[in-house]
């Protein structure tokens, strides 16, 4: 005998689970796609040059956190974090060196991760 009525789609069941469990929670904070393929393409990049080595992508209810790693068992070397509620103050972005210093913050996510993303200069 058979749990499911011939009358029912199981895979439109499972879409509809699958569409419950993608979908961001609306008390969370994230990064949308701009920002967080800014922050890939720099992690891109350092990974290419041998500096960093993984990343963990943190969603909480009052911020969003992108920690970089040099090895995956040590803290984190930066923490690019957005905080919603310093958008009027000093900034939404911010960039937190492993000391929990902070580097730098601001209004635009490309002028922040300057502070990482030094580019070679000629002189």
């Amino acid at each position: 005998m058979s749990l499911i009525s011939e009358d029912t789609d199981p895979s439109g069941n499972r879409a509809v689970a699958r569409a419950a469990v993608a979908a961001p929670q609306p008390n969370r904070v994230t990064f949308n796609r701009l920002e967080l393929n800014r922050i890939l393409n720099l992690y891109g990049r350092m990974v290419a040059d041998g500096e960093w080595r993984d990343y963990a992508i943190d969603f909480l209810k009052d911020r969003a956190v992108f920690s970089v790693f040099r090895r995956a068992s040590e803290m984190p070397i930066y923490r690019i974090e957005k905080d919603p509620r310093l958008a009027r103050k000093q900034g939404i972005y911010s960039v937190i060196s492993a000391t929990g210093l902070i580097l730098r913050r601001g209004h635009e996510l490309e002028r922040v991760l300057l502070v990482i993303d030094r580019k070679l200069a000629l002189v």
